[in-house]
């Protein structure tokens, strides 16, 4: 199987007391919707979080496609309008409205195994 081609970022932010139900959601509904529609083209999800100095905590999800079309059969047309649920948008402080893409050029992997 190649590589992905695109990837998708996207930051969020919750109240460090809405935090583990933002991040729950994410794992148990969110994350297992997107896979249940089966997207021609989609590949991965990774979450990421951390706890910042202003008391919010901030959630960056980057997903991974075969193509920009593959982004589109996720999305729709408005490729870049962030897909924020409403039950997520209950417990988010604020989030971007907009998602950007990247063209993955490399990825490495180290086996440190060896």
């Amino acid at each position: 199987m190649s590589e992905p081609k695109v990837a998708r970022l996207w930051h969020g932010w919750t109240t460090p007391a809405n935090a583990d139900v933002y991040e729950a959601l994410l794992r148990n509904r969110i994350f297992p919707d997107i896979e249940a529609m089966a997207v021609p083209g989609y590949r991965s999800i990774d979450l990421f979080r951390r706890e910042l100095d202003s008391g919010e905590v901030e959630f960056a999800t980057l997903m991974t496609f075969d193509s920009l079309d593959a982004v589109k059969r996720f999305a729709g047309e408005d490729h870049e309008k962030a897909h924020v649920p409403p039950e997520a948008r209950e417990v988010l402080a604020r989030f971007e409205e907009r998602s950007r893409h990247f063209e993955i050029r490399e990825r490495r992997r180290y086996d440190n195994s060896r």
